[in-house]
């Protein structure tokens, strides 16, 4: 099967989501072709069955703005029609959704019916599809797909409460269990916790809605409480700064690490006690997924899709949103109880591999691909 992907290249779960799967049907045969304006975060590489094609933006005078949706649409007429492609996969519904509907129609005056799945993953329809300005477009390039797949639940439940008639499929987020496991990285964690100090560890893009402040402010907290503890946070965004200035506030700064942007994520997951995630919203958690694969309980607002992903009491646990007595107490019990994180850790783990595990999904997305091919394939006799 010949797959166009479009995705966000960039640092984020969609894109990670999207470049994984990409990947995983590269290597089980298929032939992927992603078309994006950047080499997707986490490609790598690209593999005998694995291409990119590179959108152009070019910058006219006359725009005031580069019209990216419109080229990414001529880069999809172009790869459909001279890589023969069976079927493309949007994720998000604008602009690549709306991009490909477009190209469709172009393409159909050449007698070529390419078939699409979007694939929603939350701020497309959470935030972008709440504004009155993009809620037409949005509703439209979900309606018109011939295939809709959804994170979780909660986002499919969301999708249906506005003008949406599409018969949307529920297909999680994935993880490769195999990569994503505890690794042996003692040196590595005896080089950040000297004294024997605990470890915990914040994943995320660094926007307002992760409320990395919290992490910070649980983590002075913990301290307070007589934890022998250390805190990384791993990312980048327009939070980071605000983490620091409060790190410095609180007067925890020298027991903070500040990452950036790392891959691999699982080699720091490795050596983390407990993983914090206070989003204020989260579609499912795929930087909680991962670290759950790496043995790691989690502690994260009771929002979104989360609930979905963590099982209260058995992998970690869920706190009302913005409780932070509660985040430190949950944190509390994980780091007094050496048996109760045993078990957190163990059930953890064995989630992420029975629920999870990419060999698990990616049949999913093939078999939806051929039922929307099949329909597809009908609508036009």
């Amino acid at each position: 099967m010949k797959i166009g992907i479009t995705c966000y290249p960039v640092y984020g779960g969609s894109g990670v989501v999207a470049t994984e799967l990409g990947k995983a049907l590269a290597a089980k045969g298929h032939c992927i072709h992603f078309i994006a304006y950047s080499m997707p975060f986490r490609l790598g590489h690209i593999a005998e069955n694995i291409r990119f094609h590179e959108v152009n933006v070019n910058a006219y005078p006359l725009f005031e703005y580069p019209p990216y949706t419109l080229n990414l649409t001529s880069k999809i007429v172009d790869t459909v029609k001279y890589e023969e492609l069976d079927i493309l996969h949007m994720h998000y519904a604008i602009p690549h959704a709306t991009s490909a509907l477009l190209a469709r129609q172009i393409l159909e005056k050449e007698g070529i019916r390419i078939p699409i799945v979007t694939t929603l993953h939350g701020t497309d329809i959470t935030i972008v599809g709440q504004d009155p300005s993009f809620a037409p477009v949005v509703n439209y390039s979900i309606n018109e797909s011939d295939g809709v797949t959804a994170v979780s639940d909660w986002l499919r439940a969301e999708t249906l409460k506005s003008d949406i008639n599409a018969d949307i499929e529920v297909i999680p987020n994935f993880i490769d269990t195999d990569r994503f496991r505890r690794l042996p990285r003692e040196h590595f964690k005896q080089a950040i916790c000297p004294n024997g100090e605990k470890l915990l560890v914040h994943v995320s893009n660094f926007r307002p809605v992760k409320r990395a402040t919290e992490v910070v402010d649980v983590f002075h907290r913990l301290q307070q409480k007589g934890h022998g503890i250390k805190l990384l946070l791993v990312g980048d965004g327009p939070d980071r700064t605000s983490a620091e200035h409060r790190a410095r506030d609180l007067g925890v700064y020298d027991d903070v690490r500040f990452l950036g942007k790392q891959e691999p994520v699982e080699e720091i997951l490795s050596i983390a006690d407990v993983f914090m995630m206070p989003s204020g919203s989260e579609t499912f958690g795929l930087a909680a997924l991962e670290a759950m694969a790496c043995g790691v309980p989690v502690i994260a607002s009771r929002i979104g899709g989360l609930p979905e992903l963590v099982i209260d009491g058995e992998t970690g646990f869920l706190c009302e949103l913005g409780d932070l007595e509660g985040y430190t107490q949950a944190a509390d019990r994980l780091l007094s109880d050496k048996d109760l994180h045993a078990r957190m850790a163990t059930a953890s783990r064995i989630r992420a591999q029975n629920e999870f595990d990419i060999s698990k999904i990616v049949p999913r997305y093939e078999a939806y691909y051929e039922q929307v091919m099949d329909k597809a394939a009908l609508a036009i006799q």
